[in-house]
């Protein structure tokens, strides 16, 4: 039986093949004695091929410590036959700068392309079509179709109007006409901008430092809360900072924002206000992680961590009542006492 489906399986460039010398990225799909045999992510998953002596300049002990099945990585392409579509690779041949080149460029490709397949399943287009009208004039006019994507987000109607295609009609005397028209249906322009807008708005980022501040003088944990007070004050609007503790002596700074750099900089003003306020009072802070922007894992690691270290702190009430934390010192009592609440304050 016939499917009526749509095309949805597309090269994500212009060009069907990779330039020589350029660095692609890859996903290994068998390994043989004399090569690996590979399929260009890019270029609609078209076979090529690494010799074995191409895997490494140095002398090869384990193949499988240096390629793997299903392992994705940058290569650079060798040679190109285009008759035949058929690539030959290195991977001993790609630098570090090279793989970075890569990988930025193909996180950005992936992410456009995913938004493009996915406004030709739900409307019914063939994909190369949608590339071929929309696609690859913004990435011939943009440099990147990604670029042209993240303007859309707030001014669509500037960067998709300027699209067309030619159609042609028979005129009124019979005679075939070419007409220009725009690229997209209002339709097919509407959903393409919901889902852009829907993938690419900017999320914020979360950026964290972990410290250590100690204070054993009289009256320590109100320091340490007044140290804290001045943390969260060097805060603003677009990036308000909190500070929680993790266990004595431990504490994190959070922050949110949509500029790492501004983030980072908050934070680090921050650090400083805490310190400048703590060593008034003979205490001391150690920055043990300096400000930088962590993953969703890090962040649901370090809830794991501090409900861990809560029930632990549950487990072992009871013995406030030992001659021995009597006879230990108010500072550093308190503080442990006091823990669980300053975050709370």
């Amino acid at each position: 039986m016939a499917s009526n489906s749509p095309n949805l399986e597309c090269r994500m460039y212009e060009a069907k093949f990779p330039d020589v010398d350029m660095a692609v990225m890859i996903q290994v799909k068998s390994i043989g004695e004399m090569c690996a045999y590979v399929s260009l992510l890019e270029y609609n998953n078209i076979e090529g091929m690494i010799l074995l002596s191409e895997l490494s300049r140095r002398r090869i002990r384990s193949i499988n410590s240096l390629i793997k099945v299903g392992r994705t990585e940058p290569v650079m392409v060798l040679h190109v036959d285009e008759e035949k579509g058929y690539v030959n690779l290195s991977k001993r041949r790609v630098s570090e700068e090279d793989i970075q080149i890569c990988e930025d460029r193909y996180n950005k490709s992936k992410l456009v392309h995913s938004i493009m397949r996915h406004v030709a399943e739900t409307m019914q287009l063939d994909l190369e079509d949608l590339y071929i009208h929309v696609g690859w004039p913004l990435y011939r006019k943009y440099g990147h179709c990604f670029e042209a994507f993240k303007l859309i987000v707030n001014d669509p109607d500037s960067i998709l109007n300027t699209l067309t295609r030619e159609v042609k009609e028979a005129g009124p005397d019979g005679v075939e006409v070419t007409k220009v028209v725009p690229a997209l249906t209002e339709e097919v322009k509407d959903a393409l901008v919901k889902n852009i807008r829907r993938r690419m708005t900017p999320q914020p980022l979360k950026i964290r430092a972990d410290i250590e501040m100690k204070c054993f003088q009289f009256d320590g944990v109100l320091h340490i809360k007044a140290a804290m007070r001045k943390a969260e004050a060097a805060g603003n609007q677009d990036c308000p900072v909190k500070i929680k503790l993790v266990a004595p002596p431990s504490y994190v700074l959070i922050t949110q924002t949509l500029d790492k750099e501004q983030g980072i900089s908050v934070l680090t003003k921050a650090i400083v206000a805490c310190t400048e306020e703590i060593e008034l009072h003979k205490g001391k802070l150690t920055v043990k992680e300096a400000p930088r922007a962590v993953s969703e894992r890090e962040d649901i690691l370090l809830a794991e961590r501090m409900a861990k270290l809560s029930q632990a702190n549950e487990e072992v009430e009871g013995d406030e009542d030992s001659e021995e934390e009597e006879d230990t010192g108010m500072g550093e009592i308190d503080l442990d006492k006091t823990a669980a609440s300053l975050d709370e304050n």
